[in-house]
């Protein structure tokens, strides 16, 4: 039997999902416009259950490829978010974290315009057949922050 610490936290994204997206078109400048999108994604397990990885695919800005991987740490028992994207071709520095009553959070740092922000990933309202994503930054140290991507995700198997 697998242990319920925390691994078994990320099984509800295993298939495939449509994907409504919201996206601040400029970020950390006091915009209020968004850019809609839809995307399809596909997320499936990795290592046994110690994580698992997924494709993100998206016509928006002339067509926009992405993959998360997710890995957890057993000592910890907290989770490693990677990304990378068809933009720049690495994977990016992760944001770490956890659930707790449901609701998944993440934090790690980040760069926008050559300034140094922290990041913050929220996992909410997850069903088994929907879930909400947020990223939003902070320049204060987390004192405040700005959403600036939502993803509202519906299963399609």
């Amino acid at each position: 039997m697998t242990p319920r610490d925390g691994r078994q936290d990320f099984d509800f994204l295993h298939g495939r999902w449509k994907i409504r997206n919201e996206r601040l078109k400029q970020r950390l400048a006091g915009s209020d416009e968004w850019d809609t999108f839809d995307a399809a994604q596909g997320c499936r397990p990795i290592l046994d259950g110690m994580g698992n990885i997924d494709d993100f695919v998206s016509d928006w800005d002339g067509g926009y490829v992405g993959m998360a991987l997710r890995l957890f740490d057993p000592k910890t028992k907290q989770w490693s978010i990677y990304w990378a994207s068809d933009r720049t071709g690495i994977l990016e520095t992760p944001v770490v974290g956890g659930f707790k009553d449901g609701v998944g959070t993440f934090y790690g740092r980040e760069t926008h315009a050559g300034r140094p922000v922290l990041q913050r990933f929220v996992w909410s309202e997850v069903t088994p057949s929907s879930a909400v994503w947020r990223q939003a930054w902070s320049i204060d140290e987390g004192k405040t922050w700005e959403t600036n991507w939502v993803m509202r995700f519906t299963r399609v198997a």
